[in-house]
């Protein structure tokens, strides 16, 4: 039986509807758009006319330094016109916000607005606001000196700062949306009219296709058992039902190698991102072939965004970019190594190995780098050789004093009982405070074993008791150094400690506050709690007016034996370990430790654990 084949010539209509359908699409997005465009324009130029009407004042109260009258102007000004208004000075940072306290804001040097604004142009920007909860339009204007009483800022003239508007879109998302349905209903009902306009003529036709469309989606899944069989049927033309013919006989061939490739892959991909090692591959023009999960975190980029960019884009590093050039142009192994310094995180030092890469051919394609992480233990060699080195300073100074006056004494100073006592009660002194180094050393080892072993026992319990023994434990040394020593608690604060663990933190703590401070000086101790209910925290602070401590110190100031006042620590008998102590004790609480501090004004040792 011979089956009569249709013509496909009125399957032009459905070329005709698609053109329709896109033309439609098209307005309809571009009207919307172009209304998105207008409303944000509008409402940025406002906030701008808003900033340039306050901005005399505002540079007024700033250039004479009136802070408290510029933030409450700012608060009155903001809440006034609905508007949030914030003051940034040229580092960054906020000196006066509508909403928020500007000792708590983040530094705004790097926002978009901000950035344009201190290039002398008006800054706008469109984002999120994780404060406030909603999206808001930023308009950042600079201002000069000469901006005050009304004076005309001239293009030599410094941006002393920058004002910045802030409104809520909300209003304006609500009008454009209203816009957007209006237009979404315009366009469905024009696409409905074109539809039926269309479907009678194109319907017999259009049937085929569609099932070859579904096959077609179905193969692009990766399922190839779908057969099209059109050739038998009345309805086809006869170009489709020999094309829907060759792509039945392609899915067969083609589901055999995709199974096959795919399994390969699969394999070799995990493989491939399963290994701890940072692997990239680049092919003869240093653009990358393939990176896996280590390699991503490693430098911080997305791996579907990575591959088929230059290495260079990707990854600023001018070492590993060397060697990359070296193994393309030698086409020789070699293993190396370079040190990352990601983000002021401090140094990473990475094992690099590198081989050529090559083709089923042979010819050279790219280059294979294999970069292992060692950081941890060049970190770990270095504080081994550092601690050795510091215990070895520590025990001898006492020993060696030992040894002199021992040999001084076996040397006939016996018989002057007047030194002997005197030599003596040195070595009295010194032989405690090898002692003391040795328990300090036995306890700051007992607590990292404990911690690490999930062995220190915790209780919830009323922080104010806690706080109360430790400084009463401190008040006798306080008394004889003439320190005035309080604390302050409220009552509710709960906590879950090892009680002893902590009170010995806070006797650290204080301790080497008495320590640094003067005769007539105070010592504080106060906790507060901070933050939401969701994310609370309690803040145990020691506070002391003394001699404070240089900001080159405070990076190190929790290591063993480091000490930033060398001379008055030996003399008043510190080991080195006891911020040490302080800091895995407070660590085994799931908790961490910071340090504020003024030269000549004191400092601030803070606890933060979770409530």
């Amino acid at each position: 039986m011979v089956i009569k084949q249709k013509q496909l010539f009125w399957q032009i209509f459905i070329v005709n509807l698609a053109i329709l359908l896109l033309t439609i699409s098209a307005v309809a997005w571009f009207s919307s758009r172009a209304f998105d465009e207008f409303y944000i324009e509008e409402t940025g130029s406002d906030l701008k006319d808003r900033a340039n009407l306050i901005k005399t004042r505002i540079v007024e109260l700033y250039i004479t330094g009136d802070s408290e009258h510029l933030k409450q102007f700012v608060v009155d000004s903001g809440r006034a016109a609905g508007t949030r208004i914030t003051i940034i000075e040229p580092d960054g940072k906020v000196v006066a916000d509508t909403n928020q306290d500007p000792e708590r804001m983040d530094n705004h040097r790097q926002r978009p607005e901000i950035d344009t604004a201190f290039s002398g142009e008006t800054g706008q920007s469109l984002r999120f606001s994780n404060t406030l909860g909603q999206r808001l339009l930023y308009t950042a204007v600079p201002f000069h000196e000469e901006d005050a009483y009304g004076g005309e800022a001239t293009d030599n003239g410094a941006i002393i700062g920058v004002l910045r508007m802030a409104m809520p879109v909300t209003a304006i998302d609500s009008e454009l949306t209203d816009i957007r349905v209006k237009i979404i209903f315009g366009a469905v009902f024009a696409i409905i009219c074109a539809f039926v306009l269309t479907f009678f003529v194109s319907r017999n036709i259009s049937r085929p296709l569609e099932d070859m469309t579904r096959g077609a989606e179905q193969y692009a899944r990766g399922d190839f058992s779908r057969r099209m069989l059109l050739s038998q049927k009345t309805t086809a033309s006869r170009e489709i039902a020999s094309l829907a013919t060759a792509m039945d006989q392609m899915a067969g061939q083609l589901d055999d190698k995709i199974n096959t490739i795919s399994n390969q892959h699969n394999q070799l991909e995990a493989v491939f991102s399963s290994m701890a090692e940072a692997v990239i591959a680049v092919d003869n023009d240093e653009r990358i072939i393939s990176i896996n999960d280590a390699a991503a975190r490693m430098f911080e980029v997305e791996r579907s965004q990575a591959q088929g960019r230059l290495l260079q884009e990707v990854i600023r590093n001018v070492i590993l970019h060397q060697q990359v050039e070296r193994i393309l142009k030698t086409q020789t192994p070699f293993e190396d190594d370079i040190i990352l310094n990601a983000n002021g995180n401090g140094s990473t030092y990475l094992q690099t190995h590198a081989v050529p890469l090559h083709g089923g051919d042979g010819n050279a394609i790219g280059a294979l780098i294999v970069l292992n992480d060692v950081t941890r233990n060049r970190k770990l060699e270095t504080m081994r050789s550092d601690f050795v080195a510091n215990v070895s300073h520590e025990l001898r100074t006492p020993i060696t004093s030992i040894r002199g006056y021992v040999e001084t004494l076996l040397d006939g100073a016996l018989d002057d009982r007047e030194n002997t006592e005197r030599f003596l009660d040195i070595v009295l002194r010194q032989s405690e405070q090898l002692e003391e180094i040795i328990n300090d050393l036995l306890a700051l080892s007992r607590i990292e074993r404990e911690a690490k072993d999930s062995e220190v026992a915790f209780e919830r319990q009323t922080l104010k008791p806690v706080l109360e023994d430790a400084v009463d434990t401190c008040r006798q040394k306080a008394e004889q150094n003439g320190i005035s020593l309080t604390s302050d608690c409220p009552d509710h604060i709960m906590l879950s400690l090892n009680q002893t663990l902590f009170e010995q933190a806070i006797v650290n703590l204080v301790i080497n506050a008495i320590t640094y401070s003067e005769n007539g000086q105070e010592v504080e101790v106060r906790a507060r709690e901070v933050g939401d209910d969701d994310s609370k925290e309690v803040v145990i602070s020691v506070i002391d007016h003394g001699i404070g401590i240089a900001e080159e110190h405070l990076p190190r100031l929790f290591e063993r034996f480091y000490r930033s006042d060398k001379a008055r620590s030996r003399k008043a008998g510190g080991t080195g370990l006891g911020l040490a102590i302080v800091k895995h004790i407070v660590q085994a609480h799931g908790g961490r430790v910071d340090v504020k501090s003024t030269v000549g004004l004191g400092s601030e040792f803070q606890i933060i654990l979770d409530s």
